[in-house]
């Protein structure tokens, strides 16, 4: 590779296989690192990526032509992240499954085998992060990266991108890196969370709609995130609500069996129960964090759960996701942050504010719980008996990493069910934004008549 010396004035010329480095000073990367600090780099220089022999990546600062040679593209206007307030990423699986078809259908195409493809994204510093998001995964989805090493090819010289931020209302100091996505990602091929070679896309952006249900995977045939239900189907104050019923045969077809609510009640629990799955209610104030208490008993539950389990509170995003990611961290010893990603990934928006202050400090004792879960595991002799090895694990205390229990500790609540604000809450906000959402046009229509 060869550093370009001067800036060229015509993109058609500019070689693709070269590389480019900011001539801004860098700025030092980490968690703590303000995006607004990141926000304002001033960046003049244009900067080439080479992914692969035929594919590069490449930041630019005045839109390219293609040539007989050369074959640009961007998806920044195509593939776009839909944001609640200052969130801007990472995008959703939805979106990392259409990109790779799209990169793989270029580079087999007849009429680009001689080809160079270049991916260009512009001089917007979010969508430069969800650019090189989506390069990122495709590199360790297709072409066998480790995180690592996709994560340095996008870091060369002086590159730098803006951390993601919660879909909180307000300032951020928690943000989620590049390299937490990837690693994310290869972990959840790795565990079975996703495969792209059975990926549903319409099935995926149908019902994560508002309007559809609002649902989605994140461990699929596992755990099921999902706006809370109401005691009737209707439009209501700018969001749609829907009924136990409307989820029903959606649930029965998909072999979830257990309904797990973590709002005040909005619907009579007996309308699950009555049709057969088993239903618990564990509490806690939105936008706060769970006791130690809940957290226990939400993993007995998911423990001993025979089917799949589907979560909700209001909007099915920062309670929900914060329980569910105990969970995964637990089982699966994926990091806090890594977690985080991965949640947001199959359901943007998820885990808000304090809830991912409580899961760094929760991700030591969750993986010696696993540890001792697995230990337990394998000293029985065939799988049959997880239920009975889960109970067991009912007589041990929460531990911590100094080995002393934990005491149920009630977290600052900084929103709550009862809000004086017209009985308004942050889970009631980002469900009614989420509602108001215009389908994007881009999207493969369905012949559906019903989204049941």
């Amino acid at each position: 590779m060869k550093r370009k010396s001067e800036r060229r004035p015509n993109w058609a010329a500019a070689p693709p296989c070269s590389r480019r480095c900011s001539s801004s000073p860098g700025v030092k990367k980490s968690r703590s690192s303000t995006s607004q600090e990141l926000h304002h780099l001033d960046r003049q220089d244009d900067l080439y990526l080479d992914i692969t022999d035929r594919l590069c990546f490449a930041i630019l600062f005045s839109r390219p032509k293609s040539s007989s040679n050369v074959h640009y593209f961007s998806i920044d206007n195509e593939l776009e992240y839909e944001n609640f307030y200052a969130d801007f990423g990472p995008l959703n699986l939805a979106m990392v499954y259409r990109y790779c078809c799209k990169i793989n259908k270029k580079l087999k195409a007849i009429t680009m085998m001689r080809k160079k493809i270049i991916h260009f994204t512009g001089p917007d510093q979010r969508k430069q992060a969800n650019a090189a998001f989506l390069v990122g995964c495709y590199m360790v989805i297709y072409l066998g990266k480790t995180p690592e090493e996709a994560y340095r090819i996008l870091m060369f010289g002086d590159a730098a991108y803006i951390p993601f931020r919660d879909a909180a209302y307000g300032s951020c100091n928690f943000f989620i890196t590049l390299l937490d996505c990837f690693y994310a990602v290869k972990k959840a091929m790795q565990y079975g969370f996703f495969n792209f070679n059975s990926f549903n896309l319409d099935e995926y952006e149908y019902y994560e709609k508002a309007e559809n249900g609002d649902l989605n995977w994140i461990i699929p045939d596992r755990f099921l995130a999902f706006c809370g239900p109401h005691s009737r189907t209707r439009l209501e104050s700018g969001y749609h609500q829907h009924s136990p019923e409307a989820y029903i045969p959606y649930f029965k077809n998909h072999n979830v069996t257990t309904v797990i609510r973590l709002n005040k009640k909005m619907y009579d629990a007996k309308r699950f129960t009555n049709a057969g799955f088993d239903h618990y209610d564990l509490f806690f104030a939105d936008g706060s964090t769970p006791t130690d208490a809940i957290v226990k008993e939400f993993l007995d539950i998911c423990e001993n759960a025979e089917g799949a389990i589907a979560v909700h509170c209001k909007a099915g995003l920062g309670r929900t996701g914060t329980l569910i990611a105990c969970y995964i961290m637990k089982h699966y010893r994926m990091t806090a942050t890594e977690t985080i990603a991965w949640v947001r990934i199959c359901r943007p928006g998820s885990v808000i504010g304090p809830q991912q202050q409580f899961l760094m400090m929760k991700q030591a004792s969750l993986w010696i719980e696993g540890d001792y879960f697995r230990q337990k595991l394998r000293g029985q002799e065939n799988g049959k008996h997880r239920a009975a090895v889960s109970k067991l694990l009912l007589a041990v205390d929460d531990i911590s990493i100094n080995g002393v229990e934990n005491q149920d500790k009630q977290e600052p609540e900084l929103y709550s069910d009862d809000d004086e604000i017209n009985g308004v809450t942050q889970g009631d906000r980002l469900r009614a934004l989420k509602s108001r959402r215009q389908s994007k046009t881009n999207a493969i229509p369905l012949t559906k008549s019903a989204w049941l």
